[in-house]
């Protein structure tokens, strides 16, 4: 059984109901009823609970117990609203969750840009070919347990085929899991160089500059939604034409071929309130990965990667989060390929057009919330299906700042970024809604004295 959650600040506009039981101050749980779950398994739902039938429970605590175990369900991120109540009959609690459950089944259009960014796409000459389309399948909840089965066949600029299934908790306890997948992935163009702080393409005629494959397996050791720890084992092959191993032998390290088998030992503990855009809570993950090249020659690298962020209501609609992400690698010398630091998985906001190499990094962004906006659910009477004719919103107003440094001890002298202190600050709108959506715009005063507009579709700690 999971271990007792701790007790959470119960919200005015709460979830959870408890008819009081006069006269007793504990009482032991009769039953736990489920409704509303047509597809998921009810052990899925039991399998998060800290308690049990037969278990005896203070009364004075039974608000705040169940108010963080309806979180820590609503968090499986498989309903549209989890309700709770708990009533006195024959001495004993009866205790009834009722859960609105989701579409399961999203087949996707693909049409995005073949880029890291929306500013570093204009940027582009011909921005207007880097489009990359097709269609993205997911099956969430697959038979009722909490599996997942994705695909991907993308088109366009960059091809990329995937498959990947995966299945967080197996058995009773829901504890040991597993999950597999395999991609393979052609581009047109190749960022082959960094100059002056920016990637610079290298196209070829009539074949691909870079293609890369995988295959991955590995096991899930879950204790509940919000504690995860996964160990993958995965075998890589990526390849580069002439042209880049010319222009770049760095790339590679003198190679137009590599392959290396990747070891990843990843621990995560979500306590946020949500997972989508928290507002109380914390967050951490540690993520070591081992790479061993099957050349003989490439030395094996390591890396580790930290992230905390902290989320706080200071009251009257105000919420204040600090985020801190840091990365250091190990080994005797880097390719091109492996010295992406800030631009790519973490950035200064800010700075979106630009990218700073390096082994080591590290990263402190803050915010100040204030929700501008919380009206009830936009229902839309014409569409008869609960699953999708409600549509959640939230508007947040965001001051934030951002401080990052990246470690390079030998950065190219065309590089002003790297070993230098990067810092922005800015003012954004955040628009939170339909399956956990979240936009954002955001008006940004970088530390190089550069001001823009930037838009995102994830929430930035």
């Amino acid at each position: 059984m999971p271990r007792p959650l701790r007790p959470v600040v119960v919200p005015t506009d709460t979830l959870v109901r408890v008819v009081p039981c006069p006269g007793v101050t504990r009482a032991a749980v009769g039953a736990i009823l489920f409704a509303g779950n047509a597809v998921t398994r009810e052990r899925i739902l039991r399998a998060e609970l800290d308690f049990h039938e037969g278990d005896t429970l203070v009364l004075a605590d039974l608000l705040a117990r169940l108010e963080a175990n309806r979180r820590r369900m609503f968090n499986l991120q498989l309903f549209h609203a989890v309700v709770v109540q708990s009533n006195c009959a024959s001495g004993k609690l009866l205790v009834i969750f009722g859960v609105q459950e989701r579409l399961y089944t999203f087949p996707v259009p693909i049409l995005s840009l073949a880029d890291r960014n929306l500013r570093s796409w204009l940027d582009r000459s011909d921005r207007w070919r880097r489009l990359d389309y097709g269609v993205h399948i997911i099956r969430s909840n697959f038979r009722g347990r909490n599996e997942q089965v994705a695909a991907n066949l993308q088109l366009g600029f960059n091809r990329k085929y995937e498959l990947f299934y995966e299945a967080p908790g197996l058995g009773h306890y829901r504890r040991i899991g597993f999950g597999v997948g395999t991609s393979f992935y052609q581009s047109r163009t190749l960022d082959y160089i960094t100059q002056a702080d920016r990637l610079i393409p290298l196209k070829t005629e009539g074949n691909f500059p870079i293609q890369r494959f995988y295959v991955t397996a590995g096991l899930r050791f879950r204790h509940t939604v919000q504690f995860l720890t996964a160990f993958d084992a995965s075998y890589h092959r990526e390849q580069i034409s002439d042209s880049v191993n010319y222009y770049n032998p760095k790339y590679y390290q003198g190679r137009t071929q590599r392959e290396y088998l990747a070891l990843t030992l990843t621990s995560t503990r979500n306590q946020r309130n949500t997972f989508a855009y928290p507002l109380t809570g914390q967050y951490t993950q540690v993520r070591l990965t081992h790479r061993l090249f099957l050349d003989g020659a490439t030395p094996n690298l390591t890396t580790l990667h930290f992230r905390y962020a902290r989320y706080l209501a200071l009251g009257h609609n105000f919420y204040y989060s600090i985020g801190f992400s840091a990365q250091a690698r190990l080994a005797r010398r880097l390719g091109y390929a492996d010295v992406q630091a800030l631009g790519y998985e973490d950035l200064v906001r800010g700075y979106d057009e630009y990218v700073i190499d390096g082994r080591h990094y590290g990263l402190i962004q803050q915010g100040l919330s204030y929700r501008l906006l919380h009206p009830a659910p936009i229902r839309l009477p014409s569409i008869g299906n609960p699953k999708i004719n409600t549509i959640p919103l939230a508007l947040y107003l965001n001051i934030f700042t951002d401080v990052g440094y990246v470690v390079a001890p030998n950065a190219s002298p065309q590089n002003r970024l790297p070993n230098h202190l990067l810092s922005a600050i800015g003012l954004g709108l955040h628009l939170v809604t339909y399956y956990d959506r979240v936009f954002t715009a955001e008006y940004t005063l970088n530390g190089l004295g550069q001001t823009g507009y930037f838009f995102r579709a994830e929430f930035p700690i």
